[in-house]
């Protein structure tokens, strides 16, 4: 397995754990950067570390494939994504919706006349 990709499942295996801890009523979606390495990895039977097992709720000896298959069943049946700066906690106000607004100059001194 290369590096880069056994590098990116441990820090997804980090982000899932804490966001496993978040109480499921204020859990938000599974972010969609999980869906990359969940694919990449979903045939690869190399063995999991022991604490990426526990931190996936998997046994000892359970494969890189049986982890990434933890991932894609929270990702399966979501209609929505979570904001990357809005992971991982819910965010109650619309304020998300402003942050789609183009960019406005602070003054009209950034538009020649």
């Amino acid at each position: 397995m290369h590096p880069a990709a056994k590098l990116q499942f441990a820090r997804i295996v980090d982000e899932f754990a804490r966001w496993r801890t978040i109480p499921e009523l204020e859990r938000p979606p599974a972010p969609a950067w999980w869906w990359g390495p969940a694919l990449d990895l979903h045939e690869t039977a190399e063995t999991l570390p022991s604490s990426w097992c526990r931190q996936l709720r998997l046994p000892d000896g359970a494969s890189f494939a049986e982890g990434a298959h933890v991932l894609r069943r929270t990702l399966a049946g979501q209609t929505t994504l979570p904001w990357p700066y809005d992971f991982s906690r819910k965010v109650a106000s619309t304020d998300s919706d402003v942050r789609d607004l183009p960019v406005q100059p602070s003054d009209d001194s950034a538009f020649p006349p």
